[in-house]
């Protein structure tokens, strides 16, 4: 089997073989569904088939979720020494990082499968654009792989997985908010260019159903760079 395949299925067995995933899971599900049917502008009181209520919840649910299960990937092999004995083996810095990173993407879809019963449910409550609801799964999915690369690349360059989490956040903040802020209080080249750094802007257009070139860019570009980042720094180990 690819040495990627067997590293992901090693990874993705140790989340449920914790109480990570279980926690996790749980807590993922439970302010979404909260915020979807319950709670604020709910499904009810907006009386509209659709789940922009849930993609909302979710990004920011996600944007705290992502760092809660890359934190470990690296900095606790660094801290108990196994990723030197790892990295000796016959796999290389590449396969490595791409096995935890398909293996914290698995545990996302795993989450986000979870919530198609609230589709399901939309589905029965009136007429529903489903491109719109897939194609709103799928920017789940890309921003998801871009917090996913930056996560990874944090618990790549220290030891311990609290300064990893919070190092995620901080780096996090600036594309889901503050680069939202900049936009907005500027104008000319530096206001497109805050725009374009933008989360929400990318985010928001394929939640919308348009599938644009320049959003799949943006997320490609900004998960592939997080992942080159943290090859070379484990690399630096082997």
């Amino acid at each position: 089997m690819n040495p990627t395949l067997i590293i992901t299925k090693r990874e993705l067995g140790s989340f449920f073989d914790s109480l990570v995933a279980y926690i996790v899971l749980v807590i993922f599900l439970g302010f979404s569904g909260f915020f979807t049917w319950f709670y604020g502008a709910d499904v009810f009181i907006r009386k509209q088939a659709d789940l922009a209520v849930f993609f909302s919840v979710g990004r920011w649910t996600l944007f705290f979720f992502i760092p809660a299960i890359t934190m470990r990937m690296f900095a606790e092999e660094k801290r108990s020494g196994t990723i030197e004995l790892l990295l000796t083996k016959a796999v290389s810095s590449r396969q490595v990082v791409l096995g935890k990173f398909l293996a914290c993407l698995g545990m996302v879809a795993i989450a986000l499968a979870f919530t198609l019963p609230y589709y399901f449910s939309i589905s029965r409550l009136g007429e529903v654009d489903h491109g719109v609801i897939w194609s709103g799964y799928f920017g789940l999915l890309l921003m998801s792989a871009v917090y996913i690369a930056i996560g990874l690349w944090t618990s790549s360059i220290t030891n311990n997985q609290i300064v990893a989490f919070l190092l995620a956040l901080f780096i996090g903040i600036f594309f889901h908010l503050l680069f939202d802020f900049m936009a907005a209080g500027s104008s000319g080249f530096l206001g497109e260019l805050f725009s374009s750094l933008s989360m929400s802007q990318h985010v928001d257009s394929i939640t919308r159903g348009v599938l644009d070139s320049k959003d799949l860019v943006y997320f490609l570009s900004l998960t592939g760079l997080g992942l080159l980042l943290t090859e070379l720094n484990i690399s630096k180990k082997g």
